[in-house]
């Protein structure tokens, strides 16, 4: 786990062990979709796309040095849906351009999708893309009064109602995958001048530079939604802004759009990047988050357009809860320090599988190097 601690010149917020239900979001295949046979279900999926840019100002997450709610907003964020059915099961995935949700906020949200729409809490992802440039969600404990309690109580209404919106959408699809590459990412796990380990630049360290894409087709061969996964912290955006915005996954997905049609629901997720940062910021240049977009969003595109889509096959979903050792916060960040042991920490593992395609999900961050294994 990625223990969060403050720093003069990287100032994140608090331990992991309280940053919970913002679940990584991987992609896995065999090989390239292709078409089934005729025994193969016909899967039906629908996309969605909602506006979850707060109207007021709000306290920002990401940074516990940040002393003020924001003060404008610079881009648009956004919360994405995607419901798939064979007809006997049926998955929804929800992406949110935010830091990540506490449970209580997780079982509220699937609690009302699985009402309106008969998908069963656990066959519901809720996955956050870590943006560090968007409203707190509470997820690490923080008080919530005036317009922060309003805003969360129009984010679970609109994460409902994208859901769905979605499941109103469901036409038969057929779907693909492909993997690429973008290296603008690396490992955060660096050396000091005193010998400790914390956050900088690593270049030889571990890092996931793999761009993994799922590609949804309507019957005329044209994408009804895209779902991405790079592995990388949203920090290009730094404490010292106060503006919202989608980091690197909100301009990715703009270039995107640009190049499809606009409103096309992209979701972007940020992986197993506990130890990964863009190779830019955090600061408060929007050129440096435009050209992390840039780079990903050209990768994507060149790896949409090659991918070959076929009939996804059945849908499945597993659901799991779990407890695991905690421990206490280190005393420094030197090597060889004694690991006290803590209270044991709640582990959410959440799967859907569309056909050969895995999406993966667990509460919390994980290393760069489980995420490759898995």
């Amino acid at each position: 786990m990625n223990i969060f601690q403050k720093s003069a010149a990287w100032n994140e917020s608090r331990s992991v062990l309280k940053f919970v239900a913002c679940f990584l979001f991987l992609m896995m295949l065999a090989g390239i979709i292709r078409a089934q046979t005729n025994k193969a279900p016909e899967t039906l999926a629908g996309a969605a796309t909602i506006n979850i840019t707060p109207q007021l100002p709000v306290p920002m997450s990401g940074y516990a040095s940040r002393d003020q709610p924001s003060k404008g907003v610079h881009d648009e964020i956004f919360a994405r849906a995607f419901v798939f059915d064979d007809g006997k099961n049926k998955a929804c995935i929800v992406q949110a351009d935010v830091i990540g949700f506490p449970f209580e906020f997780v079982d509220e949200v699937n609690g009302e999708i699985e009402k309106k729409t008969g998908i069963p809490k656990g066959s519901i992802m809720l996955v956050a893309a870590h943006n560090h440039g968007a409203p707190t969600t509470r997820a690490y404990g923080e008080t919530a009064n005036g317009n922060l309690t309003t805003y969360l109580a129009a984010l679970k209404k609109n994460l409902v109602t994208v859901a769905v919106e979605a499941y109103t959408k469901r036409i038969p699809v057929s779907i693909g995958f492909g993997k690429g590459t973008c290296t603008m990412n690396i490992n955060r796990r660096a050396r000091h001048s005193e010998g400790g380990i914390w956050l900088g630049r690593n270049p030889d360290g571990p890092c996931d530079h793999d761009v993994d894409v799922v590609r949804l087709d309507n019957g005329k061969a044209e994408p009804i939604g895209l779902l991405v996964n790079w592995p990388c912290h949203a920090t290009a955006g730094g404490w010292e802004n106060y503006l919202i915005t989608g980091d690197w996954p909100g301009a990715a997905a703009r270039y995107i759009n640009k190049n499809f049609k606009e409103g096309l629901p992209i979701a972007i997720t940020a992986g197993a990047s506990g130890d990964i940062n863009p190779i830019y910021g955090p600061g408060n240049d929007f050129n440096e988050i435009d050209a992390i977009g840039l780079v990903l969003g050209e990768e994507i595109v060149q790896v949409t357009k090659e991918i070959s889509t076929g009939r996804p096959g059945s849908v499945r979903t597993l659901y799991r809860e779990i407890e695991v050792p905690g421990k206490e916060k280190s005393a420094t960040r030197m090597p060889g320090e004694k690991i006290i042991p803590g209270k044991p920490t709640k582990l959410r593992f959440t799967v859907v599988k569309i056909g050969s395609i895995v999406f993966a999900g667990l509460s919390g961050e994980l290393m760069t190097t489980i995420g490759i294994k898995i």
